[in-house]
C-alpha cells in the first residue's frame, strides 16, 4: 500500500544510502553491546518484559 506523499520506488542511491545506514545503525548497536556489557543486558531485559506485558 503506497504512503500518500512518499514516492513508489526510490531511486536506487535512496535504497544504497538507507542500507548503509541501517547497516552502520545495526553495527554501532553492537559495538554499544560489547563496550557496556551490563548496560546492554539490562536493556535486554526491559524490552523482553515489555514483549512479556503486551501479550495475551
Amino acid at each position: 500500500m503506497p504512503i500518500p506523499g512518499y514516492p513508489e520506488d526510490p531511486d536506487p542511491a535512496h535504497r544504497r544510502r538507507r542500507a548503509e545506514f541501517l547497516r552502520d545503525l545495526q553495527e554501532a548497536k553492537a559495538l554499544r553491546d560489547r563496550v557496556q556489557p551490563r548496560r546492554a543486558r539490562t536493556a535486554r531485559m526491559r524490552r523482553q518484559q515489555r514483549m512479556r506485558t503486551f501479550r495475551w
